[in-house]
């Protein structure tokens, strides 16, 4: 592979025409990768913009480009963007970016797709519109220039995008209706950011934090209120991140800015205000078979091989029998993974493989089987990397998987979403079990409920293994009102869990901090609604795009994989939206209507099947090859000298896991990824980046331990 050659400006004063000269490609048509956008506002950005491109390469390497504007005012701060690309739609050099305006007005850079370019560009066409390329990026940017920000409820797709408007010297961050792919930022301006000593107030954006980091304008920092709401979730709600100063722009948002001002939008939210009586289930049922068929369909749209994980559940099955209809008597290629037994003897998920094995049987797939048997004690810090947060254990069988089938596939269809929109989660069925108890007084329920939860025992092993987990689990937060109720379903470390785990430093820095206020704020935007649907709503804006969406999109980019959700499509997100909640959970069959529309493509005993959770065999795992590595990272004298935790604490948490009289597995695996994140980033490994001129911004401590390089390719 050659070289990157960047081509600079010759003055500053240079025109727009001159301007878009700067970009510099590198085509590698040998491996397809996915996509990754960065950018930044700052003075000499090509000092930095070639190191941030350089800790995204893994997300594409058909194409590299960048773009760099003349100076933008009076400090001296030009913009530039840079963009990998990995090709699926128009895979020649015509789909290079950043891309352009004619008129020089207008760069946007993008990752993701936009379903319906097609008809977007045919509608601009007939506004006389002219149009260079069959990329959807052009149609994106014509689109931008007819309509402005008016254009986005248009946009069907996937997407997150940079554009910078020369004329108005404005930026705008825009990320998709529920997130599907990340976009981080930071002003490195503000009291929240960090800026590293002598660099000039700065933007600086990425698909990925790492990125961001690579720049050199900001330090990477713990930020203790995100570490409070990650230690109850696993996860960190949006616009938060684990890092000090850095930003996720909110699903169906953007951020903009404007002589040195971020401000941030709602360009999207699903409503529930209209919801469709007097249907029906029959009318409901070819509704929801219509526009799965349709949205599948939509985003089967590549110039490249396709295929979709096949996990034998309802959603993933639905997606593949659909896909069959649109192959044009192509075998589909499905993946599934599987859990050895022995790895079950402690765990609550089922196995897969028995389900995937009876819907190929029906489907005549190309199928593909891959037992999980990771070396996981040296894949765990590679994720951690690559996830740039600590890692939730489906991470692990999602990055094998995408592994396994890039290597034949380049985009991959997946059933994620269909619990959301559907309501296919146990704590939405347990919702309802323990609002039957809501009659009886709370001074009887709670003593009730607590000495239940205090009786039972967690971890043991055996068959009972997820039945006690599940009704201690009900028990701890049965008796709550409605909101706390479906809010402890969803806690790990509760707030009397993290006082105990905390320093005192850390407690006194915590007090008053509601780790629950994001999700609150989702619950009163939606009081009105049905209460299922409140639900589903807080679940859309949070664990959705937080954890499930956000692991699935950095573990396929580190195994070059695209992967599309289309039960996430917005057709089939307006279709739920006004759909009656009797249809989601009726009586305790969860996702009641989509299963009984699946009844006309599947076996039934596929479609009625007890529904199991996408996950590794932590509880095992913990007692074997990862002990050495609790043992090591989350000792006494590693866990005083990091100061955030009580050594004797953790060591009892660890204790009550491993007695089986809690099941404390992730809260344990919680804590050793953590670990292994402050490693990665915030201990620091030595940046090769060079200083910006007259900046004095140094790289960050010494190289760890652990090797938390990319994952390497088969």
């Amino acid at each position: 592979m050659g070289l990157t050659s960047y081509r600079r400006s010759r003055s500053a004063s240079l025109d727009l025409s001159e301007a878009r000269a700067i970009i510099s490609q590198k085509a590698d048509r040998v491996t397809k990768r996915m996509c990754g956008i960065a950018g930044l506002i700052t003075q000499d950005p090509n000092e930095r913009i070639g190191a941030m491109l350089r800790a995204i390469e893994h997300r594409g390497r058909d194409d590299e480009g960048v773009w760099t504007s003349p100076i933008i005012n009076d400090e001296g701060r030009r913009v530039a963007f840079g963009h990998r690309r990995l090709s699926i739609i128009d895979t020649s050099s015509a789909g290079h970016q950043p891309m352009v305006s004619d008129n020089g007005h207008l760069v946007v850079i993008l990752n993701g797709e936009i379903y319906n370019y097609r008809e977007l560009r045919d509608q601009l066409t007939s506004q006389g519109r002219t149009f260079r390329t069959q990329t959807d990026t052009e149609v994106l940017l014509a689109a931008w220039a007819e309509w402005g920000e008016d254009c986005l409820p248009r946009l069907n797709g996937m997407f997150a995008f940079a554009l910078w408007d020369e004329k108005e010297r404005q930026l705008f961050l825009v990320r998709d209706r529920v997130g599907i792919k990340p976009l981080y930022y930071s002003d490195t301006g503000t009291d929240a950011g960090e800026p590293d000593a002598g660099c000039v107030r700065s933007v600086v954006f990425a698909s990925e934090v790492k990125s961001i980091l690579a720049s050199g304008l900001i330090k990477a920092g713990l930020d203790r209120e995100s570490l409070h709401q990650f230690l109850t979730f696993l996860w960190v709600p949006d616009p938060n991140t684990l890092f000090r100063g850095i930003k996720t722009v909110p699903p169906g948002h953007f951020v903009k800015w404007r002589d040195n001002e971020m401000t941030t939008h709602e360009w999207w939210d699903i409503s529930f205000a209209e919801i469709e009586e007097g249907k029906s289930d029959a009318w409901w049922q070819e509704q929801v078979l219509e526009t799965l068929d349709r949205v599948t369909k939509l985003e089967m749209v590549a110039d490249v091989p396709l295929g979709s994980f096949l996990s034998g559940g309802i959603d993933s099955s639905s997606i593949v029998a659909m896909m069959q209809r649109h192959s044009n008597g192509r075998r589909i290629g499905t993946y599934t993974i599987g859990i050895e037994a022995e790895d079950l003897r402690y765990d609550i998920i089922p196995d897969d493989v028995q389900w995937a094995r009876r819907v190929n049987q029906q489907l005549d797939t190309d199928y593909h089987e891959i037992m999980l048997q990771p070396d996981v004690a040296e894949l765990l810090p590679k994720l951690v990397y690559h996830m740039d947060e600590p890692a939730i254990d489906m991470a692990i069988p999602s990055y094998l998987v995408s592994r396994a089938a890039r290597e034949s596939m380049t985009v991959m269809l997946s059933g994620m979403g269909g619990d959301e929109v559907f309501a296919g989660y146990p704590r939405q069925m347990a919702m309802k079990i323990a609002g039957a108890f809501d009659p009886v007084p709370q001074l009887l329920r709670r003593p009730v409920m607590n000495a239940l939860a205090h009786a039972l025992p967690g971890g043991m092993p055996g068959k009972l293994t997820a039945p006690l987990r599940n009704a201690k689990k009900f028990a701890r937060s049965a008796a709550l009102d409605f909101e706390d109720r479906y809010l402890g379903y969803g806690t790990y470390f509760t707030d009397e869990g993290k006082a105990r785990l905390y320093t005192e430093e850390m407690r006194s820095a915590n007090r008053g901090l509601d780790a629950y206020s994001a999700h609150r704020r989702y619950f009163a935007r939606v009081k009105h609604a049905e209460p299922l649907n409140q639900l589903l709503y807080v679940d859309l804006k949070t664990f959705l795009p937080c954890l499930n969406l956000m692991t699935t999109d950095k573990t396929s980019m580190a195994a070059n994989l695209e992967v599309r959700v289309p039960f996430l499509n917005q057709e089939m997100l307006a279709l739920t939206a006004r759909m009656p909640t009797r249809l989601k959970l009726r009586g305790l069959k969860r996702k009641y209507i989509l299963k009984r529309a699946a009844e006309k493509l599947l076996p039934r005993e596929v479609v009625w099947r007890k529904k199991a959770g996408f996950g590794a065999p932590i509880r095992s795992w913990l007692r074997g090859p990862l002990q050495p590595m609790v043992d090591d990272l989350l000792s006494e004298e590693t866990v005083r000298r990091r100061g955030l935790f009580r050594p004797e604490e953790v060591r009892r948490v660890i204790a009550a896991n491993l007695s089986g009289r809690e099941d404390y597995n992730l809260q344990v695996f919680q804590l050793l990824t953590l670990e292994l994140w402050q490693r990665a980033f915030i201990d620091g490994v030595k940046s090769q980046l060079p200083s910006a001129k007259g900046a004095k911004c140094r790289s960050l401590g010494h190289r760890p331990r652990y090797k938390f390089n990319q994952v390497s390719e088969r």
